[in-house]
């Protein structure tokens, strides 16, 4: 899993080095399916549940589950979440970013931070002995204390051998409630906090996940280990 996650993390660096204005969505997944494959891998998005590509390309008030496309242009002042997914010999990797195109407003700049932030507070609480929802509860607190909303109809996961594994990771509630966290449990925590309203709606195309209000979107994913210790993330290069 160190090694998928490695490979995952490595592939965004790549993709946040290609966001300009006049990319392509569908350019940015050619890349991250080029790199997957060259590095022994294999996109674990691709066909999942029928999922077209390689990435998940949302731009500005999509939430997660954008679909690339050649014709999907980015623009000065986007800001744009790539989330990407991988297997290596069995096991999945997963991590997420949110990047801007070119100069980005005021507005979408601190939401970048504070969704950053977020998932920091959020890794703080992966210790063995901890309660599931503490890391959860240190999402929200974050980003609704900043002045932000947490999306509630999209969660964070366990995950390994499967893209999504018990247990579901919220990111929002009370703390010392669900499962104590062990070492050797792998976690997918994955903020998406938006400016306006937490509320989501599924465009058309039964994938792509729009906020409500058309407010901005930001998420931001690490794939996290509970060690005896201090958390080991995952997805870092």
């Amino acid at each position: 899993m160190r090694e998928a996650g490695r490979i995952v993390a490595l592939t965004l660096l790549e993709l946040k080095d290609n966001v300009r204005p006049g990319v392509s969505t569908g350019r940015l997944d050619a890349i991250a399916e080029r790199l997957a494959l060259a590095m022994g891998s294999v996109p674990a998005f691709k066909g999942y549940n029928g999922f077209p590509a390689s990435v998940c390309a949302s731009i500005n008030d999509e939430v997660v589950h954008g679909i690339p496309s050649a014709s999907r242009i980015l623009e000065e002042g986007d800001i744009i979440s790539l989330d990407f997914g991988v297997t290596y010999k069995g096991y999945i990797g997963d991590a997420a970013v949110t990047v801007g195109v070119g100069q980005i407003s005021a507005e979408a700049s601190r939401l970048l931070e504070v969704t950053t932030e977020a998932l920091n507070q959020a890794i703080r609480q992966v210790k063995a002995g901890g309660h599931l929802s503490d890391v959860g509860h240190a999402v929200q607190e974050y980003a609704e204390a900043n002045g932000f909303s947490v999306v509630r109809q999209y969660v964070g996961h366990g995950v390994g051998k499967k893209m999504h594994e018990s247990p579901q990771v919220p990111n929002f509630g009370p703390p010392n409630l669900g499962p104590i966290l062990r070492p050797g449990m792998v976690l997918a925590i994955e903020p998406m906090v938006n400016t306006g309203t937490e509320m989501t709606v599924v465009r058309d195309d039964n994938w792509t996940v729009v906020t409500q209000d058309g407010g901005l979107s930001a998420h931001f994913e690490h794939t996290v280990a509970v060690t005896e210790g201090e958390p080991e993330i995952l997805t870092l290069p």
